[in-house]
């Protein structure tokens, strides 16, 4: 193969695998009631408990719409409250509770293990360069996006 049909061969069949992955490691027998998706939602959510469900809309690039829906979803199931603000009962700031801060855990250390075992593959060197390859990579993505809308 010529580095092109190795690279695209890479990305595509990493970007399968890290979906996949990620889906079996964090959906356990604790969590196996939510979808990879809502997980990503209980991270974008956060433990800071002043997020509003348009600023996690934003994040993680889905309509309010669509995000009330997978809310409706995680509150019914105790991962999620809604509090309306009381300067502006429009806005609605999403918190987790107990359960849902212990899936946003289980998802912060699956990550965190997943960049230590890269990191350990590399030398000092080498990091700078993966660095600027994956910012590479998430420019490209962004753009593209961007042309998308």
């Amino acid at each position: 193969m010529n580095p092109y049909e190795t690279i695209n061969d890479i990305l595509v069949n990493l970007f399968n695998e890290i979906w996949k992955l990620e889906e079996d490691a964090i959906i356990t027998e604790e969590f196996k009631d939510i979808t990879n998706n809502d997980m990503h939602i209980i991270e974008a959510i956060g433990l800071s408990g002043e997020n509003t469900m348009s600023a996690v809309a934003k994040k993680i690039g889905i309509t309010a719409g669509t995000l009330t829906t997978a809310v409706n979803g995680l509150v019914n199931k105790k991962y999620v409250t809604r509090q309306r603000s009381e300067q502006d009962r429009r806005v609605i700031f999403l918190k987790l509770t107990d359960r849902g801060v212990r899936a946003y855990d289980h998802h912060r250390d699956y990550h965190r293990k997943m960049t230590e075992e890269v990191i350990e593959k590399l030398d000092e060197a080498e990091i700078p360069i993966l660095i600027k390859t994956l910012n590479g990579l998430s420019e490209f993505f962004r753009g593209y996006s961007g042309q998308m809308k």
